[in-house]
């Protein structure tokens, strides 16, 4: 026997999942899949370990090695466990790219591991969703994506009250900082960095980085003023930035599709990683007590380059983890019971009766596409009855020594406290109404 018993904790920053869990799990899952199949989206997946090179090369080695579990494996290859998936699907697109029928609609769930400090709505590991749209150069790809994510959103039934995408473009962003700070696109990229964790600092440290930069004070200001200007206002700065015009097109696009309800400008929009390159956005929960960015994307049109060589397949995409998705449906309510929903039907056993008996009773409904189970073990009906309510089944089927002769099973329905007699040869009949 162990001197110490070992710890019934997960590992820090993961979870375990219970089968109520699970099942709140596979709901808003399984709601996720049917609309995005409904929207022609197939569904794709990739390895657990990947390439360490795969995420230097798109995010730098300090990132890269600092944000993921990764070790050398016995033939000397440096590998990582996967913490996004979009490398992990430009690969993909790249390794057959000769093959595919673009534009591509794809979407994965996958498990993923991120090597940082776990605070609420983000873990060290999370399932995510990805939707992606290859081969698409035109505003129509990231109309599709943002009424994609819109889309989801109102599958749980959350309206324009709720939550809101905020959108910007790096190009436009790139430009108008160049024009304002007379940076070049390296200066840029520096103050992007600054602008992103805004929100995450002091406004006495943001002014501090700014200055380190070379923006002095009215340079901020005029970048303050972007904060509160409409899309119109914002691109008439820039009027000649191919970003304005991609912003204005985008955005006429939204308001002629009726989605502009759910849409607004937002200059402080970035999104940290620097391979985005056109449209971008991110998700908000609109509750004073969850007001957050839930999840986020946009347009990256040169990560398939990184496998294959002058090609020039661009990507628009987003991904959410199921923690913040979780945090938005109970803040907003929006989670019905999914506990005791359908039909689902416990076998109750007697001693009298022959063991064999409820073994065929329980295959007969199944075979009718009933949910069903046989009381494994023997213990008195009373405690059968309430393994069945803690169980959340919605009837029990009792044949006792006398109902068996009479080729019938008694059902009772456990929320309206109803039985019935039936027939054997007439349960479909029964379930079917």
């Amino acid at each position: 026997m162990c001197a110490q018993l070992l710890s019934t904790q997960p590992y820090k920053g993961t979870r375990d999942f219970y089968p109520d869990d699970m099942r709140l799990r596979n709901w808003f899952f399984g709601k996720i899949r049917n609309s995005l199949e409904l929207a022609a989206f197939e569904e794709y997946n990739g390895p657990m370990l990947e390439s360490l090179e795969m995420y230097i090369a798109k995010s730098g080695e300090e990132i890269a090695n600092e944000q993921t579990y990764n070790f050398t494996d016995r033939g000397g290859r440096r590998l990582a466990v996967r913490p996004e998936m979009t490398p992990t699907v430009a690969r993909l697109v790249a390794g057959k790219i000769g093959e595919l029928n673009f534009p591509l609609k794809w979407f994965s769930i996958p498990n993923l591991y991120r090597y940082e400090r776990p605070q609420r709505g983000r873990l060290r590991e999370h399932w995510q969703v990805n939707v992606d749209i290859f081969g698409c150069d035109g505003f129509e790809a990231d109309l599709e994506v943002i009424s994609t994510a819109v889309m989801l959103l109102k599958g749980f039934d959350a309206d324009e009250s709720m939550f809101k995408v905020h959108i910007n473009n790096r190009r436009f962003f790139n430009d108008v900082i160049a024009a304002i700070a007379g940076t070049d696109a390296e200066g840029s990229r520096k103050v992007s960095k600054v602008v992103d964790r805004k929100n995450k600092v002091t406004r006495e440290a943001y002014e501090k980085d700014m200055a380190e930069l070379g923006i002095d004070g009215d340079k901020i200001a005029k970048i303050d003023a972007l904060y509160t200007m409409s899309v119109q206002e914002a691109a008439a700065l820039c009027p000649e930035s191919r970003g304005a015009c991609e912003l204005l097109e985008l955005f006429s696009a939204l308001k002629n599709a009726g989605l502009d309800k759910y849409c607004v400008f937002d200059f402080g929009i970035i999104r940290g990683l620097d391979y985005y390159t056109g449209t971008v956005f991110e998700v908000f929960d609109e509750a004073p007590e969850n007001n957050r960015a839930m999840f986020g994307g946009g347009r990256y049109d040169n990560l398939v380059g990184l496998f294959v060589k002058n090609t020039n397949i661009t990507g628009v995409g987003f991904g959410f983890g199921d923690v913040t998705l979780e945090n938005f449906l109970v803040t907003h309510k929006l989670i019905p019971d999914i506990y005791n929903q359908g039909t689902k039907v416990l076998v109750t056993r007697f001693e009298d009766v022959p063991y064999e008996k409820y073994i065929a009773l329980t295959d007969k409904l199944r075979s009718l596409g009933v949910v069903s189970s046989m009381y494994i073990g023997v213990k008195k009906f009373g405690k059968q009855i309430d393994y069945a309510v803690k169980g959340h089944y919605s009837h029990v089927a009792i044949m006792g020594a006398s109902e068996l002769e009479a080729n019938t099973v008694k059902l009772k329905n456990l929320s309206t406290r109803e039985e019935v007699t039936v027939s054997l040869d007439e349960l479909d009949g029964y379930f079917a109404n």
